[in-house]
């Protein structure tokens, strides 16, 4: 049975990832944060409604 060659190192990849991380990853955070915010703002708007109904 062959054992798998090592893979190359891909230095192009690794340069792709070293100058575009720093700008995804703040942009995920940032975009996850929005999406909790507004979910809350939902949930709490719909029971304010709830609650002005009863």
């Amino acid at each position: 049975m062959k054992t798998p060659s090592p893979k190359k190192f891909n230095h192009s990849r690794a340069l792709q990832w070293f100058v575009f991380l720093p700008i995804i990853l703040p942009l995920c955070i940032v975009f996850g944060a929005v999406q909790g915010i507004v979910a809350t703002v939902e949930k709490m708007a719909q029971r304010m409604w709830l609650d002005m109904e009863l």
